[in-house]
């Protein structure tokens, strides 16, 4: 099988799943802060034919890092539960205030990406949650080379809110599919809340280099 096939079959087994936010597939990537969600979550939505990627980071402030399912449920979940356009409003974390309000159409699956993507206010509306098998220190580790010295004490205050946070509210538990990364790809396999015939039970890989 060629790489990029294998992501593909991934992709075709989650396009497969029924609706689990009014004609919406809900797909949740969850995993520590700098596990390379981002960067999956963007080549996955390549795979479903340009499915919207909705980033949490968008969606929680400087004040409220974890304190955003509320506004998450009026201005997009809501909406798009009854089959209509979510307008959301993202934050500016330079300007650090909301920007220009978005609109978000309803589309066959939506990928909602960002730590706390499958917490205990989300999962009933998810279709399958996916979960980052990157270890905590290495993410960490990442996201502070990736983000420089300047933003050191955003990181010292991120990393006691994200303790915080999975401590109360753990995504992991509940993962349909772990996404493995290995210096070549990533690898799935099946998560705790799997059941077979889902794509939570493929296990198989492809070559796009991690990031």
């Amino acid at each position: 099988m060629e790489p990029q096939q294998s992501l593909e079959s991934l992709a075709r087994e989650l396009a497969a799943l029924p609706p689990s936010l009014g004609p919406v597939r809900l797909i949740g990537v969850d995993g520590h802060a700098g596990s390379g969600k981002s960067t999956f979550a963007e080549r996955l939505a390549v795979s479903l034919g340009g499915a919207p990627v909705l980033h949490l980071d968008d969606v929680a402030t400087h004040e409220e890092l974890f304190d955003w399912a509320e506004r998450l449920r009026a201005q997009v979940l809501e909406p798009l539960a009854a089959g209509r356009a979510a307008h959301w409003t993202p934050y500016d974390w330079v300007e650090r205030r909301f920007g220009a309000e978005r609109v978000l159409d309803p589309a066959p699956v939506l990928l909602v990406e960002g730590v706390g993507a499958g917490r205990r206010a989300l999962r009933p509306r998810l279709a399958h949650l996916l979960w980052m098998e990157t270890p905590r220190m290495t993410s960490w580790g990442r996201g502070r080379n990736r983000d420089g010295q300047e933003l050191s004490d955003f990181w010292d205050g991120w990393e006691r809110a994200e303790l915080a946070h999975f401590s109360d509210d753990p995504s992991r538990p509940f993962a349909d599919t772990l996404v493995h990364q290995s210096g070549t790809g990533y690898e799935w396999t099946s998560g705790a809340s799997a059941t077979p015939g889902t794509a939570a039970s493929v296990t198989d890989r492809h070559g796009l280099p991690q990031t």
